[in-house]
């Protein structure tokens, strides 16, 4: 199967192939490249990466696609359109997209969604299903074309209450594909990251009503005598 986590609301398909791959110990395969994608080098250890990258687990039998870039609405199409072209050239028999999905509430749930009836019985005791609306950029579109070429296909949707990376969105996201597909990868990572960046996020909101307070304007009183 191929798995893809292209960034998104609170990047939890980001977050959660980065964990996929690094758990799974996969190997670097290969990349996409486009004239339409944003003019960057990505850099690890300061070595340059490719910004969109291609990992594969042949023990667990998984490809992982994995983009550090947001994907414009103008080119989901054929970004999309190109990744199928070469998952159906493998023979990859499912495809699992996983992203966010922006709610008010903190209760972290899994949506689901699928191409088929089939692929829906395998998560409904998993995942809430989502039962009407859509699923927006390049994760709605690589499921449309999965859709439009009989290709078994599932989204996972991580719910986040926050437009900040959410760790713990994607954590619940592992959590779901670690009992649909029977893998043992472990989330207590993601956790800590969640607590981190919740720790900074307060300092930040302290600093920021510290600052806020500081800069209100001195009150004149007039005296009367």
């Amino acid at each position: 199967m191929i798995v893809e986590g292209f960034p998104g609301i609170g990047l939890v398909g980001n977050i959660a192939s980065q964990h996929l791959i690094d758990e799974l110990d996969m190997e670097y395969i290969g990349s996409m490249e486009s004239k339409y994608f944003p003019p960057i080098a990505v850099l690890f250890n300061g070595i340059i990466n490719m910004p969109v990258r291609i990992y594969e687990s042949k023990e667990y039998n998984i490809i992982t696609v994995i983009s550090d870039i947001p994907i414009h609405p103008t080119i989901s199409y054929e970004v999309s359109k190109v990744l199928m072209d070469w998952a159906q050239s493998i023979n990859v028999k499912e495809i699992v997209s996983i992203a966010g999905i922006a709610t008010m509430s903190s209760e972290e749930k899994v949506f689901g969604a699928a191409t088929n009836d089939d692929m829906l019985n395998r998560i409904k005791d998993h995942v809430e299903i989502f039962q009407v609306g859509t699923i927006s950029g390049i994760s709605g579109s690589v499921m449309t074309e999965c859709f439009m070429r009989d290709v078994p296909a599932m989204s996972l949707l991580g719910e986040t209450n926050s437009p900040n990376p959410d760790p713990r969105a994607a954590a619940s996201v592992i959590r779901i594909l670690n009992l649909i597909y029977d893998l043992p990868i472990d989330t207590d990572n993601l956790m800590e990251q969640a607590e981190q960046i919740e720790i900074e996020l307060q300092k930040l909101a302290e600093q920021v009503k510290t600052s806020e307070e500081g800069e209100q304007p001195r009150r004149e009183f007039p005296m009367y005598g």
